[in-house]
């Protein structure tokens, strides 16, 4: 009985050490602390076959026999298959082991999610058209814009760069620009007024008691004009200003040509306007906020 006895030890040593010959094994708990006592190194199997398998370590503090029953692990389910035995002993135990793939795939699962490449990370990107208040570090583009578009047909800027610089300063909130991808492509600056008729001092002056908004520049980028886009700024710097309570109406001073480039747009004429640059006269024209709110709804813009 005793080689009987190490099979069935050797096989209860298997399965609880997960050996790769755990196949043929059934877990029997209570023999654990027998065979760990043994400490058996060549254990006979078969007549033909012998199996080596390490010298078993004796454990510090062996767990009691009635504490290990169903104590292995989940996926060594054993079933015991009845045999035909001699009569009066007990029938031999076939057994078999679930396979351990399902336990690698829940495992799977559980793997710590891999960050992702700073190639594909989404990128911070600027917005593709934005309307905003002109600020001071603004000034150079600005004058960048004008200086090309003015320059280069009257020879003179409505305002240079330190005028620009001023009138951002004191009254940003008169100021549009549009920006697309971060880059200016169109401005308005305006500034308060508080006569009725436009003069020489309208030019460089901001006061702020006034309730007339006077538009000094409008200038659209070279790459961008005949694309709609000075009557689209003009048009929602107007709706801007018919948000503030303290302004009435808007005025601005035009070369002949433009006049009716700027009426399209809700302003109407006043007169010939009693500044001069040179030999370049201008016309004034006006627009009321309270009618040109009216006139933006009807026109669907």
């Amino acid at each position: 009985m005793q080689p009987l006895r190490a099979l069935f030890l050797y096989r209860d040593l298997c399965c609880l050490l997960d050996h790769e010959d755990s196949s043929i094994c059934s877990c029997h708990p209570r023999s654990f602390r027998s065979l760990v006592g043994l400490g058996l190194s060549r254990v006979r199997v078969t007549p033909a076959a012998t199996v080596t398998h390490p010298r078993v370590p004796i454990f510090p503090a062996p767990v009691p026999a009635d504490d290990l029953q169903g104590a292995g692990r989940p996926f060594l389910v054993t079933k015991a298959t009845p045999a035909a035995g001699r009569p009066g002993q007990p029938p031999a135990a076939s057994m078999s082991t679930q396979s351990a793939h399902h336990l690698e795939s829940e495992a799977s699962h559980l793997q710590p999610e891999i960050p992702e490449a700073p190639s594909h990370r989404r990128r911070h990107t600027l917005p593709a058209s934005e309307f905003r208040c002109l600020t001071p570090e603004d000034a150079a583009s600005v004058f960048e814009i004008e200086r090309e578009a003015f320059i280069s047909v009257l020879g003179i800027c409505p305002l240079y760069l330190d005028e620009i610089k001023h009138f951002l300063s004191l009254c940003p909130e008169l100021s549009l620009g549009w920006f697309q991808e971060g880059r200016l492509v169109a401005f308005i600056i305006g500034s308060l007024w508080d006569e009725e008729r436009l003069t020489q001092e309208s030019l460089t002056l901001h006061r702020p008691g006034g309730h007339t908004v006077h538009l000094h520049v409008l200038a659209v980028h070279h790459t961008f004009r005949g694309q709609g886009k000075g009557s689209m700024l003009m048009w929602r710097y107007l709706y801007h200003l018919g948000s503030q309570p303290a302004v009435r109406r808007a005025v601005l001073m035009c070369e002949d040509a433009l006049v009716p480039f700027y009426q399209s747009l809700g302003f109407h004429l006043v007169g010939p306007c009693a500044i001069t640059l040179g030999s370049l006269t201008f016309t004034e024209l006006q627009c009321f906020m309270r009618g040109h709110i009216s006139l933006r709804r009807n026109s669907g813009c």
